[in-house]
């Protein structure tokens, strides 16, 4: 994932804080929401920011997909955190509660913005039969017949991420969170607000779209070899 300067910088300033404390073991989450809540332990709050910085910001890009608006969420995350860490209860997992911060952020900028969804829908994306084989001339694909796949590794993987990209927003922040974040299907659906059958609806459509994607990289793939 591509990064500009500033996540770069604030990266470096982390890992100074992180060779200070490299000795000791890694506190939990609580315990450094704990410190920074009681007396505004600085360190405390350095050791959230670098452990979830990174997330933030991807989940901030899968939403927004511009890297410098995903910096600017990353900011008000991080203003976000400063000002209410203290109303975090321990209800819920921090990481659940931290993402549906950055979530709305993100949600908050496209709306401010005016800046929606691109027009594909997964409503009734079914390149599948009931028995979830490939229909057409889909059926034709077969990965199992070519051993020498792993040198096409870095150009599927390619493939994949454009895949993920074209997924409208609503499908495409449910499949990060849950096959890439690997969330459960419940911390989705509290992270989002939406019902759990709904997450489970969103990532099998996302799924099929994006295995269909891969699936016709490779039967093309196969016709010229």
């Amino acid at each position: 994932m591509k990064k500009t300067g500033l996540i770069n910088k604030i990266l470096d300033k982390l890992q100074e804080v992180s060779k200070e404390g490299a000795s000791q073991a890694e506190p939990t989450d609580n315990e450094l929401i704990e410190r920074f809540v009681r007396s505004n332990d600085d360190k405390a709050f350095e050791l959230i920011v670098r452990r979830y910085m990174e997330k933030i910001y991807n989940l901030a890009y899968r939403i927004t997909r511009d890297h410098y608006k995903a910096e600017d969420v990353l900011q008000e995350v991080y203003m976000t955190l400063i000002k209410k860490l203290h109303t975090f209860r321990g209800e819920s997992k921090f990481s659940s509660w931290l993402y549906r911060v950055t979530a709305n952020a993100s949600y908050m900028m496209l709306r401010t913005e005016k800046k929606y969804d691109n027009d594909l829908s997964l409503d009734d994306y079914v390149p599948y039969d009931d028995k979830g084989t490939l229909m057409g001339r889909m059926h034709h694909k077969d990965w199992s017949s070519r051993p020498d796949i792993v040198i096409y590794v870095k150009e599927a993987l390619e493939i994949l991420e454009k895949a993920v990209d074209e997924l409208p927003e609503v499908y495409r922040v449910v499949f990060y969170l849950r096959d890439i974040e690997g969330l459960t299907n419940e911390e989705v659906s509290e992270v989002l607000e939406i019902t759990v059958p709904a997450v489970k609806s969103r990532i099998h459509r996302s799924r099929l779209y994006i295995r269909d994607k891969v699936s016709d990289y490779f039967y093309e793939w196969k016709k010229i070899g």
